[in-house]
């Protein structure tokens, strides 16, 4: 008798994804495991928070939740403005490239299929000023690691150095005691 194990591997099992399913008996050869077949897998529609695919000091590209192919879903962007409704945005690509503003502004992309939400994300995009803000703090606590850093590498070449010289000294003393 053949067993089947399932093992999500594509996206996590948030909103749609693929999925792998292994054979762990019966496989040919000495394998342990085998990939039987690769099929679409449904989960939570909401995916919470995503991570933008570049980001940088003037634009952030940001993906809708998608798989291959991706002209089979609709998507739909929205602004999403504290205690108003959400404004929806005229682009319904699967990527959305954004430019900073001098406000945060948080966005979300429902992926939608045969008129049913399957899958939505959201961002949020910093104001150019907290950008440089949080850059500003990356280089002081670097600077600040790296001083802490250059103390503790002087610390112990001194030592060092003291431990050598020691070291000799005592073999000298020996050999001439001897």
């Amino acid at each position: 008798m053949k067993k089947c194990r399932v093992k999500d591997s594509f996206f996590s099992p948030k909103g749609i994804g693929i999925r792998e399913v292994l054979l762990t008996s019966g496989c040919p050869g000495t394998e342990a495991k085998c990939i039987v077949r690769v099929e679409e897998c449904r989960g939570p529609v909401d995916c919470g928070w995503g991570i933008p695919i570049s980001e940088g000091l003037a634009c952030v590209k940001m993906p809708c939740v998608y798989i291959p192919p991706e002209n089979r879903f609709k998507y739909v962007w929205k602004m999403l403005i504290p205690n108003k409704t959400a404004r929806i945005l005229p682009d319904d690509s699967a990527i959305m490239e954004v430019c900073r503003d001098t406000r945060s502004v948080t966005f979300q992309c429902e992926t939608q299929e045969n008129g049913n939400i399957i899958a939505s994300v959201k961002y949020t995009v910093y104001a150019t000023t907290e950008t440089e803000t949080k850059k500003s703090r990356r280089v002081e606590t670097g600077q600040s690691r790296r001083t802490m850093t250059d103390a503790i590498l002087v610390f112990c070449l001194v030592t060092g150095i003291i431990v050598t010289v020691g070291v000799i000294f005592a073999m000298i003393c020996m050999i001439l005691h001897w």
